[in-house]
């Protein structure tokens, strides 16, 4: 009887390793190596990919490498998903042939939005959606309920799903000879850690299921070029589960992310091979299931009607997309020998900086205060344009003013007071502009002319806070125009 052997695997890299080390050897991560037991391979089939030994090359035999410009070109046009917003984070359609990770929380609406994608695409081509967390039945109530089809004749019902095929499997080699025999154009597994491969002996979802399923598919989807959208769960970090090299082999990767309190829902792009990273889509989730946001900046913006003091507006830009997000800051006497520091939406650190700043350059005693910061709805800005909007809010607070609500603030604020240049600035300014803003205040040597949008430079945070802060009247709303602090 052979005798049981154990590998350990990252699963930060997936780093294989003899023995059992507190930190792995090539990424250095603490307590990141598991056992993966080894057996002798047994049954029939395929080996796993990345165990397969291939037989050595004839040094007699032609080479096969030949020169790029004599690769043959096999033009094929990207297709539409029917959701203008996931086009865009895929960077145009659907590449024939690619692999795309989907990750998100759990309930985050994952399996909904591509139930919804498939239901468009099935009215034009075959797809194939591998349920392996729920069954056929299961499956079908919720497609009923998003596409309202409870309702509908049955002739009607047939027509919706005619091609879109079910699997509920979880058996990777059942699902690559199903994916053989009907050579859908899309397919959708759902997800990825409940797949397992008989031939290994650990558990669904663990590091070597992981990545043996996954690179299986991949060599699938480019031998016959299917488009496959595979679904990743999140550890409670917020990274996909699995090891690094699930990530490294698949060509793009997208984050749906968003506030469980809140209706929208955020798709973003960290890695794509057919396209610009960092893009971002919007939906909002509704009872019949995620509708694209037609104008973002919209949903980013309060009443601009009623001003209050402490509230300014930046515009923010992801990939290609400006939004035009409104800053909310408080200050207040703190209770505390430590004043408290908050920042939702915004980068703790450098709203600590900019804290910083306005207290050197501008004298303003924020070391005695409590200061908290939000963007509203939700959005994660992390981009230094939005410095000088945050720097507004703060001192307007401090000072109990308000913002003049049809100005806009863009730019970086430095350790020396002054304000820094930002890139993408007419794509900003266009989006202000859109939206019946009045001014802008940009860095000195961006102020490009945008009627009627008036555009005002200026070089220190000083000038750009003296020129945004408007007095409030004493007569219409009981404030103070000297500051109820300074």
């Amino acid at each position: 009887m052979a005798k049981s052997r154990s590998l350990y695997v990252c699963n930060q890299c997936g780093a294989e390793s003899s023995q059992y080390f507190g930190r792995c050897p090539v990424c250095h991560s603490w307590n990141a190596l598991v056992e993966q037991p080894l057996s002798p391979q047994t049954g029939t089939g395929p080996r796993p990919a990345s165990r397969r030994h291939k037989a050595k090359a004839d040094p007699a035999q032609p080479r096969q490498a030949i020169p790029l410009d004599q690769v043959t070109e096999h033009p094929q046009a990207r297709l539409g998903s029917g959701y203008r917003e996931l086009d865009r984070v895929l960077g145009g359609g659907i590449v024939p042939g690619s692999l795309v990770l989907l990750g998100g929380d759990p309930g985050i609406g994952k399996s909904t939005l591509l139930l919804q994608v498939a239901q468009q695409l099935a009215a034009t081509t075959s797809v194939l959606y591998v349920c392996a967390e729920e069954s056929g039945q299961q499956l079908k109530l919720r497609w009923q309920r998003l596409t309202a089809a409870g309702s509908a004749p049955r002739d009607q019902q047939a027509s919706l799903g005619s091609q879109l095929y079910l699997l509920p499997e979880t058996d990777l080699e059942t699902i690559l000879l199903e994916l053989e025999s009907l050579q859908p154009t899309i397919a959708i597994i759902d997800s990825i850690q409940a797949l397992y491969y008989g031939a290994l002996t650990s558990a669904p979802g663990s590091v070597a299921q992981v990545r043996e399923c996954t690179s299986a598919l991949m060599q699938l989807a480019k031998r016959q070029t299917t488009s496959l959208f595979i679904v990743g769960h999140v550890t409670k970090e917020g990274a996909i589960a699995g090891p690094k090299v699930l990530e490294h082999l698949v060509d793009t990767v997208l984050y749906f992310e968003g506030d469980r309190f809140a209706s929208h829902r955020l798709l973003r792009s960290v890695k794509n091979r057919f396209g610009a990273t960092h893009e971002l889509g919007v939906f909002e989730m509704r009872d019949r299931g995620l509708a694209e946001v037609k104008n973002p900046s919209a949903l980013f913006l309060s009443n601009r009607d009623q001003p209050v003091p402490g509230i300014s507006t930046i515009v923010a830009c992801e990939g290609t997309r400006p939004l035009v997000v409104e800053i909310q800051s408080l200050v207040s006497p703190t209770s505390y020998s430590s004043p408290r520091r908050s920042a939702t939406g915004i980068e703790f650190n450098r709203l600590l900086q900019i804290l910083a700043v306005l207290e050197k350059r501008l004298g303003i005693p924020l070391s005695k205060l409590d200061a908290y910061v939000a963007s509203s709805g939700g959005l994660s800005v992390g981009e230094p344009a939005a410095d000088l909007g945050v720097a507004v809010a703060v001192v307007a607070s401090f000072r109990d003013r308000m913002v003049d609500p049809g100005l806009v603030l863009i730019g970086e604020v430095g350790l020396g007071g002054q304000v820094r240049p930002i890139s993408q600035m007419e794509l900003r300014l266009k989006e202000a502009a859109k939206l019946g803003f009045t001014r802008a205040i940009v860095p000195q040597g961006q102020g490009m002319s945008q009627p009627p949008l008036e555009v005002i430079p200026v070089g220190r945070v000083i000038d750009a806070i003296a020129t945004a802060l408007t007095p409030a009247n004493p007569d219409s709303n009981g404030h103070n125009s000297s500051g109820a602090l300074g």
